[in-house]
């Protein structure tokens, strides 16, 4: 029997990869115009975690908010900045000319194929200031697409739940937390055994006050590993994914539903090329 395109529109894979090329352009009608690049690096994660950890992670996030609030989902994006694990087996680190170049033509192949709102899901906390940094850089020439970075929060009742639920308090990179979303996530990729064969605690081996330099995580936790990952679970980590799908999904929703970031944009560009004749607003 036939089946029209229209029979099964409404059941449409959200990952980019799996789309026929038909099903893409009802994908992009479906989503509004809505993608997320699901961001992270290919970093140690103490001794007992994938090194795919942070996009692993991002990927699934992005997949179950797309599921609720349908957008377009970018396959796993792994350039990112992580210098400071060069030293360790396994890790993945481009230069930053490439980074910047990857990221920039990503975004522009994405609108090109008519999608005009992108959505930056960062995993990896070294990507932080990278990521700010780039979204500033798309002011630098005409778009025809805006970039939103989508920057979580945790509400106050899950920050409760979470807090009563843990037995440590410190950490921050394959830890007690991070380790539980993983096992949530992944299970069978988790060798919690192991967390305890290396140590996650901080060293704080530079001590130099009001300074920054980059060398300070090396300093800190030369294992790349900060904090006890042994009592992890996955109820812990359904906990902390629950929220922040549904906080994403929303996020969707609004940036769908949004006019006024590309409005803005076109009208600041227009300006740019004539200052002089800037009007005060």
């Amino acid at each position: 029997m036939f089946i029209t395109y229209s029979t099964y529109s409404q059941q449409l894979s959200p990952a980019w990869e799996e789309l026929t090329s038909p099903d893409f352009a009802l994908a992009v009608k479906q989503s509004g115009g809505v993608c997320i690049i699901p961001m992270g690096v290919i970093e140690k994660h103490g001794p007992h975690l994938p090194l795919g950890t942070d996009v692993l992670t991002s990927r699934d996030i992005a997949r179950r908010a797309a599921e609720k609030e349908y957008c377009i989902v970018f396959p796993f994006h792994i350039m990112g900045q992580i210098f400071e694990a060069k030293q360790q087996p396994g890790t993945i680190a481009y230069s930053n000319e490439l980074l910047f170049k990857f990221l920039e033509e990503t975004c522009e192949e994405i609108s090109r194929n008519g999608i005009k709102k992108i959505i930056l899901l960062n995993g990896h906390g070294g990507n932080g200031n990278l990521l700010q940094y780039f979204c500033q850089m798309q002011l630098a020439k005409p778009k025809d697409y805006a970039v939103f970075l989508y920057q979580p929060s945790v509400d106050a009742a899950t920050r409760d739940k979470i807090a009563n639920m843990r037995k440590t308090t410190v950490g921050g990179h394959a830890d007690e937390m991070e380790s539980s979303t993983v096992m949530a996530i992944r299970p069978d990729l988790v060798k919690l055994n192991t967390a305890t064969s290396q140590s996650g605690d901080d060293m704080n081996r530079l001590q130099i006050a009001n300074v920054y330099t980059g060398i300070w995580w090396y300093a800190k936790y030369p294992n790349h590993y900060a904090g006890d990952a042994k009592d992890a679970n996955a109820e812990l980590g359904n906990v902390s994914l629950d929220q922040r799908i549904a906080q994403l999904a929303q996020v969707i929703k609004e940036i769908k539903a949004d006019n006024t970031t590309l409005r803005l944009q076109n009208e600041f560009f227009k300006e740019s090329l004539n200052p002089l004749e800037t009007t005060i607003k």
